[in-house]
């Protein structure tokens, strides 16, 4: 079943309110909390397809290889095993 955002916000937002015990004047603070998770849900959530992660990793594996490029011409001469240090 799809909720609409302000469906989710207003359901997440009970849930805080009855798990702190259905505390009196705190309706705010639990939507305001509820929206935020709700961005945060909206801000990590991959497409139906899985295309938006698959993205995200091609692009991060390709910050990761320039990362390792640098480093290794930072220290020329030396390999990345003489950077490990002993035990």
């Amino acid at each position: 079943m799809f909720l609409s955002k302000d469906d989710w916000i207003n359901q997440r937002a009970y849930a805080l309110w009855e798990e702190e015990g259905r505390p009196d004047g705190r309706g705010g603070e639990h939507w305001q909390q509820a929206a935020r998770e709700y961005q945060m849900l909206e801000r990590t959530r991959a497409s139906a397809d899985g295309r938006d992660l698959i993205e995200r990793l091609k692009t991060m594996g390709g910050i990761m290889r320039e990362a390792n490029r640098d480093d290794r011409s930072e220290t020329p001469g030396k390999s990345t095993s003489s950077r490990c240090s002993a035990r």
